[in-house]
């Protein structure tokens, strides 16, 4: 087999860490190969080390043949090497033209650029008008700027970073169609997802990072999702267990709530409508963009509204704030982890108290009990298996799985009246979302109302009882999630709204 890029003996330590620990593998040209690994197995360092944004210790790269040491990304650029990552990185005033031209080493001028762009876009079939405005394009949109962009440098190594975290099931579709075009066409694909029936359905190959070393080399095909899964983690995985789910006494009601939208590229709430009860999950589905940052904000107290817009046990909280909100039972875990979730550069102590200080007692006459905040965290950290050298270690130390665990759980554990969580395992490995969804079901089954905004389909349906989706800030009628089709809910997340209304029930496809 030709071999376009070649990794040998790679190797990078931090204190405390090996994160690469002497890597080795190969692509070949227009093959798609896997990256798979559990949260700190060493994808990240491995392929910011290819894309020239980490330098190895040891260890030496090939690209066509020759040696390969990208001295920053513009010399990987440079060298034929393109990378699409998890986070955006767009700005939204500009429109798809400027901003793809400021991601290129040597742009041209604007109009010549923009009839590029839509050559392109349309060629590989992600339509793009080079004149919009990112802050006006969906998510899935705005992944097609960030692929367009990296196509019209002519890759021969494409890297992808969990990219269809934001995507409807016909997106994902039309991306597939497009990956394999250009495999086709010769470019090679590295390929890093958590959702393993994708590994299966795209890619050739997978090399399975554990602990930072590779353990295995395999074709995703001939592989069982659940076979990939102990690959990765090195024992069987257990999958969450929904129980036959009776709704008790609502908890939580929302009526007719709207709002205008959180920030100048956000979306109006519009008419917003649902219960929980006591027991029950409710999975509200949507592709990002649509509602979701607002929904959260206006039940966690960020965001005033009407007082009997939201309900909590029968009592309108809906001009309450936070602090008042969390005190009564109703807790929230947004989306983004560092920053919003949790405070980047305070210690896991710090932030087990910033969010539990009221219901796990840890302060006395205004001051915290550092000791009790101490307990709190360590036992998030042992409940939740966060991988993490102690209490003591900031935050933005831990990689996004782990400090997704810790988040999650430090809420859970405060034992909540009602939990609403937006995109609760994003970028979590398979292990570690099978134990967070356990945790979901574990609360709901002991009282509580659970509500978990995602755009994780296949998570949705794992642990919802009934199933609503967000489409530009409006909620459909919630339905049983038992016999939902992957069409049907791309339908409804797609704004069928009226067409759900009509039909008789949740077997339609």
């Amino acid at each position: 087999m030709t071999t376009l890029f070649t990794a040998d003996g790679l190797t990078k330590a931090y204190p405390g860490v090996v994160a690469n620990d002497d890597v080795s593998f190969s692509v070949a040209p227009g093959e798609i190969h896997a990256l798979l690994g559990e949260n700190g197995a060493g994808k990240s360092t491995l392929v910011k080390t290819i894309f020239g944004l980490v330098k190895p210790d040891r260890g030496a790269m090939t690209l066509h043949g020759a040696p390969f040491a990208p001295a920053d990304p513009s010399a990987a650029r440079r060298a034929g090497v393109a990378m699409v990552f998890q986070h955006f990185s767009l700005f939204d005033a500009l429109s798809v033209a400027e901003n793809v031209g400021l991601g290129m080493e040597n742009p041209p001028p604007l109009g010549r650029l923009a009839r590029r762009i839509t050559e392109v876009s349309q060629e590989y079939g992600l339509p793009l008008d080079p004149s919009r405005r990112v802050g006006d394009l969906s998510a899935g949109e705005r992944q097609r700027v960030e692929i367009v962009r990296c196509l019209l440098q002519d890759p021969k190594l494409l890297i992808m970073d969990e990219p269809t975290s934001v995507l409807t099931p016909q997106e994902v579709e039309i991306l597939f169609r497009t990956l394999n075009q250009l495999a086709d066409e010769g470019t090679a694909i590295l390929y890093i997802s958590h959702k393993l029936g994708e590994i299966r359905a795209l890619c050739e190959r997978a090399t399975i990072l554990r602990r930072g070393a590779v353990v295995a080399t395999c074709r995703p095909s001939e592989t069982s999702s659940a076979e990939l899964a102990e690959l990765m983690v090195g024992s069987a995985l257990s999958r969450p267990e929904r129980p036959a789910e009776t709704a008790g006494d609502t908890i939580l009601e929302v009526r007719g709530l709207t709002l205008p939208p959180a920030s100048a590229f956000g979306t109006r709430l519009q008419d917003v409508s649902f219960t929980v009860g006591e027991g029950e999950i409710l999975g509200l589905g949507g592709v990002a963009g649509n509602g979701q940052d607002e929904l959260l904000a206006a039940l966690s107290g960020e965001m005033s509204s009407a007082a009997d817009a939201i309900r909590l046990e029968g009592a309108g909280i809906g001009r309450t704030g936070p602090r008042e909100r969390r005190a009564l039972g109703l807790l929230t875990g947004p989306e983004e982890r560092l920053g919003h979730a949790a405070a980047p550069d305070m210690s896991l102590t710090e932030n087990a108290a910033l969010t539990g200080w009221q219901r796990e007692e840890l302060t006395r006459n205004g001051l915290i009990r550092w000791g009790r905040a101490r307990d709190f965290a360590e036992r998030i950290i042992a409940e939740f298996d966060v991988r993490t050298p102690g209490p003591d270690a900031a935050a933005r130390a831990l990689s996004g799985g782990n400090l997704q665990k810790f988040v999650i759980g430090r809420e859970i554990l405060q034992r909540p009246r009602v939990l609403v969580v937006n995109q609760p395992t994003w970028g979590v490995d398979a292990a570690a979302a099978a134990a967070i969804r356990q945790a979901l079901l574990d609360l709901a089954r002991e009282g509580s109302a659970v509500v978990v905004i995602s755009q994780d389909l296949d998570e949705i349906l794992e642990v919802a009882g009934r199933f609503a989706a967000l489409n530009g800030g409006r909620l459909s009628e919630p339905v049983p999630a038992d016999g939902l089709t992957m069409e049907r809910i791309g339908l409804m997340l797609g704004g069928a709204h009226d067409m759900e209304a009509a039909h008789a029930g949740p077997h339609h496809a």
